[in-house]
């Protein structure tokens, strides 16, 4: 089946839709990513349509497939480690800008905020649940597995 048919299934879409699909389809054709410097191309294409004002529904149905291939690259070849749940914390505080202090009404005290981001004092469960709702994420994120267990000094 030729791209002008594969195409014509799309409901709505026109000649200009068509080859607009076709044009980006011969600058970067979908085809399974092989390796970091494809995934690269693929994410930097995928930057530029997200950065348009507005996209046809050729340029739409392209982004789908492309980040499609994406995923599944990045499934099979990307290891992304899992952070400890101070580094999760720390991650979160950066992305605000926000200062320590501002995690007393989670943790109870400035002393307290201080010990878990320093490391010498874990998490608690209430910690956790607490941290969770404060960011509006899973609170999981917080809990450490057994490889990522901080030290706490004695």
């Amino acid at each position: 089946m030729a791209i002008a048919e594969l195409t014509d299934v799309r409901a709505g879409w026109d000649e200009r839709d068509r080859q607009e699909y076709a044009a980006l389809c011969a600058a970067l054709p979908l085809l399974s990513l092989r390796d970091d410097a494809h995934l690269e191309a693929a994410l930097a294409r995928i930057d530029e349509l997200v950065d348009a004002d507005e996209l046809s529904a050729g340029a739409t149905g392209y982004l789908d497939a492309l980040t499609d291939l994406v995923s599944v690259y990045e499934d099979k070849a990307v290891t992304i480690p899992r952070a400890g749940g101070v580094e999760v914390l720390r991650h979160l505080m950066e992305e605000r800008d926000m200062p320590q202090k501002d995690l007393v009404g989670v943790f109870g005290s400035k002393s307290i905020v201080s010990d878990v981001l320093s490391g010498k004092r874990r998490f608690t469960v209430d910690h956790i649940a607490r941290l969770g709702a404060f960011f509006s994420v899973p609170a999981g994120v917080f809990i450490d597995t057994p490889s990522q267990t901080p030290r706490v000094a004695p």
